[in-house]
């Protein structure tokens, strides 16, 4: 279900992720932190992948790149044109800069977890069974939002699961980065959860935010 290019990704940004939240105090608790957000990548990556299976579409994880300058694109809000001039001339590593860099800004204090995006490619043969016939259907902003759900959804379940049988670092860990998965920013899964639905956006959005108090209380 992974590819190369793929399973790459998930490794660094793992590794990135692993290095800001324990910033290496011991190997002991890097491994360790590296092992947790290791697990709650592949269980948001793999809810995707099989949300993605169901709606007959194909999905590549990434990583979060920005590929055009201004407000406009960041906030994923197109302009009526895009000047040749905003085009960067190489994407952004936005996912490997955005959680080193505010990192340090913070101190260490605060501790960024989005770095990965993914992009949608409907299959060849997708179909809708309609009287009998089978018609080609395009994947909506709707389809796309319900499988960037699905990953928070999991992390969200995944935290039960954590916390129920006595992993609460990993449920912890799992509703934070839920969290960052609703944030509605640039191409991030938040975005694409929120222009698909606001309805679904909030339904999460609630929840995650009930599981942070819950997580910061009584985890």
């Amino acid at each position: 279900m992974l590819n190369r290019r793929e399973i790459t990704t998930i490794l660094i940004s793992s590794l990135i992720l692993g290095f800001i939240i324990s910033l290496v105090e011991t190997w002991q608790i890097f491994l360790y932190s590296l092992l947790l957000i290791f697990l709650v990548i592949l269980v948001n990556v793999f809810a995707k992948k099989v949300a993605g299976f169901y709606l007959e579409s194909d999905i590549e994880i990434g990583l979060w790149e920005i590929r055009r300058m201004g407000l406009f694109h960041f906030f994923n809000v197109s302009p009526k044109k895009t000047h040749p001039s905003q085009e960067l001339k190489r994407p952004f590593p936005a996912g490997l800069f955005f959680p080193i860099v505010l990192k340090v800004i913070t101190l260490g204090f605060f501790n960024w977890l989005a770095c990965l995006t993914f992009e949608v490619k409907p299959r060849i043969y997708r179909a809708a069974k309609k009287h009998g016939l089978y018609k080609y259907s395009e994947m909506t902003e709707w389809h796309i939002g319900l499988i960037a759900a699905a990953g928070v959804f999991a992390n969200l379940v995944f935290a039960i699961i954590g916390y129920f049988v006595g992993y609460g670092d990993f449920a912890r860990l799992s509703i934070y980065f839920a969290f960052f998965s609703i944030i509605p920013l640039s191409d991030l899964d938040g975005n694409k959860i929120f222009f698909g639905s606001i309805i679904l956006w909030s339904f999460l959005s609630a929840l995650v935010l009930i599981g942070l108090g819950y997580a910061f209380f009584l985890i």
